[in-house]
Formats: structure tokens, C-alpha cells, sequence
């Protein structure tokens, strides 16, 4: 909680100076936020979902991207080295937001029945096949969505975690504990973690999108009338 709380402050911080004075010819740090910005909102917001109906979520999927963006990245950071994303209470959190804004849309946008009847019974399906297909799609609609976005990001963000753990614990070790030939592993466990430490800012950026993307399309399915 304590990484979290600094993430988001430092988070909050670095926007408001990049934009507190924000200019038509933007200086180079309003640049690089207007970069993300616009890579939010057109390469996941409107790509998905359609410049008119993106409108609406573009303030949302943008807070996703850099929450999960700059939680993801505090597992690289000196003195913090734990993602703010590599515990499961985050993650859900935000899933839960995409949950209930998916549902909260389709049933806005078609009225609950149809909504639900978009949802669960594919179009084409011969009715006895819906005895079966309507658990699986609720099955996937109500419980697998939210659950797969969290778990997906807390994962692989756990998983780069541990990697380091092990590789910076063991250079550690093996430097200052070490006798004779084991020694010099150590040369190779330090080399190891760097590259899963660039590998690790890959991760965090990818997770970032994936999660955004999939939660753009997840309320593109609910806008849409049927599948």
C-alpha cells in the first residue's frame, strides 16, 4: 500500500507539472504526455470502439493505462523494487471498474433483457444448442472477464518479481559469500537480472496495454447488438 500511495503521488505530481502550463507549442515533457494521451485514446479508444462511441471512455481506458503503467514500473525503481500490480487488491479493483461499467452499458444501451439475451444467446445458434451455450457465455460474461484481467496483470507482474528476487538475491550471495570458482557466478546472475529488468519495463508496458485494450473491447461487446 505504501509503493501504491507513493506511485499514485508521484503519478499526480509528474502530470501536473508536465501540463500546469500548457502551451499550443507543447515544451518536451507536455509532449510526452500528450503522446500517451493521444496513444490511448486513438490507438486503444477509438480503434476499438469508433471515434463517436470512444468519446465517453477515453477519460476512463486513459486512467487505466497509467495507473497500471506506473504501478507496473515501480518493480524496476530503486527502493521500491515491488509493483504496485503485483498484488491481487489493485488489479481486482480495477477489473471490478471495468466489470460494472461493461454491464452498466449494455443494459443502458439495450435495456437489461436485451442486453442479456445479446449476451448470452449467440445469434444463429439452433435453440437446443443454447441449453448449453448459455451457461458457458455467463460463465464468461459475469466471472471470467473480470477474473482473467486481474489475474492476467498480478501474474506476470508477481512472476517479474520473484525473477528479480532470485536473480539480485543470488549475485548478492554469491559476491559476498561465495568461495573460490562460485564466486564469479555471480557475474552471471547480475548480468541475468538486468535483462529481466529491461525485460520487466517490456512487461509493464504490455500489461498496461493488454489490460486497456481488452477492457475497451469488453465494453465494445457491450455496445454491440449481438454476437
Amino acid at each position: 500500500m505504501f509503493i501504491r500511495l507513493v506511485i499514485t503521488g508521484l503519478l499526480v505530481l509528474l502530470l501536473w507539472l508536465a501540463v500546469r502550463k500548457a502551451k499550443l507549442i507543447p515544451t518536451r515533457s507536455q509532449s510526452i504526455v500528450e503522446m500517451g494521451l493521444d496513444f490511448v485514446r486513438v490507438q486503444i479508444a477509438e480503434q476499438t470502439l469508433g471515434k463517436e462511441r470512444a468519446r465517453p471512455y477515453v477519460g476512463m481506458l486513459t486512467t487505466i493505462f497509467f495507473m497500471i503503467l506506473a504501478m507496473n514500473l515501480a518493480g524496476v525503481i530503486p527502493f521500491l523494487n515491488m509493483a504496485g500490480t503485483s498484488r491481487i487488491g489493485l488489479p481486482l479493483v480495477l477489473a471490478l471498474w471495468v466489470y460494472v461499467t461493461y454491464l452498466v452499458v449494455g443494459a443502458r444501451q439495450h435495456g437489461v433483457g436485451r442486453y442479456l439475451k445479446n449476451q448470452l444467446m449467440p445469434s444463429g445458434v439452433p435453440w437446443p444448442m443454447l441449453i448449453l451455450l448459455i451457461p458457458i457465455e455467463a460463465l464468461q460474461v459475469f466471472i471470467i472477464r473480470p477474473l482473467t484481467l486481474a489475474l492476467r496483470l498480478v501474474a506476470n507482474m508477481m512472476a517479474g518479481h520473484i525473477m528479480l528476487v532470485l536473480c539480485f538475491v543470488g549475485t548478492h550471495t554469491l559476491f559476498l559469500y561465495a568461495d573460490g570458482l562460485m564466486k564469479p557466478l555471480g557475474a552471471l546472475t547480475l548480468a541475468a537480472g538486468i535483462a529481466i529488468t529491461l525485460f520487466e519495463i517490456f512487461v509493464a508496458v504490455l500489461q498496461a496495454l493488454i489490460f486497456t485494450l481488452l477492457s475497451a473491447v469488453y465494453i465494445n461487446f457491450a455496445l454491440e447488438d449481438a454476437h
